[in-house]
Parts: structure tokens; C-alpha cells; sequence
């Protein structure tokens, strides 16, 4: 199994930059030095229980790309997608899984 800090930092660094933010924006966010999250973003460090907390919720990532890594390896759209989701309210989940039910629907019936 993968270590939980081989893809932590990783994980940070492209949801940091998905959103647009540099390592001072973000880090001002969660009151570190931009230092300090540099080295969790290169490995170099693990964030405490309560950093990673205020991480996950700042760049609305799902636990699961954190300590279940090994889930979405080689695919990063439904990774993309989850954090996509993450940001819609209840109309918008309710229009986008009508929508994934009518191309599941129409792909079954095309095979």
C-alpha cells in the first residue's frame, strides 16, 4: 500500500494550483509559512492532525484522496470531477446525475 505522505503533497500542490492559489495565498489561509507548506507539498513533511483538517476543508478536497490514494491512481478526471462536485449545491448534483443517468441509459442501449 501506498504511504499516506507519498501522495499527500502532491494531492495539496494540485488542488492548490487547480484553484489558482499560491503557496502564500494558500498558506496565509491556514496561518502557516508559505516554508511550511512548501515541504509538506515536497514530502519533506507531514501537517498535524489539525492542519491537515483545515487543508482538506480550505481546498475541498475528500478525505478519500488522502488515505485511500491507491483508489484513484491513473484517474485524475473523476478526481477532478469530485472536487467539481464538492463546490455545486443540491440543484446542481440533482441536474448532474440526471444527466449521468440519461448517457448510462443511452450507452446501455446503444450496446
Amino acid at each position: 500500500m501506498q504511504q499516506v505522505s507519498d501522495k499527500l503533497g502532491s494531492t495539496i500542490k494540485a488542488a492548490r494550483n487547480e484553484r489558482h492559489l499560491t503557496q502564500k495565498q494558500l498558506a496565509e489561509r491556514l496561518s502557516i509559512t508559505p516554508h511550511y507548506l512548501m515541504s509538506i507539498e515536497n514530502k519533506q513533511q507531514i501537517p498535524s492532525c489539525d492542519l491537515l483538517f483545515r487543508i482538506v476543508r480550505e481546498l475541498e478536497l475528500s478525505a478519500d484522496d488522502i488515505f485511500y490514494p491507491e483508489y484513484e491512481e491513473n484517474r485524475p478526471a473523476i478526481e477532478k470531477l469530485k472536487r467539481y462536485l464538492s463546490r455545486c449545491d443540491e440543484k446542481d448534483v440533482n441536474v448532474i446525475v440526471a444527466i449521468l443517468q440519461s448517457l448510462l441509459e443511452n450507452k446501455s442501449a446503444i450496446e
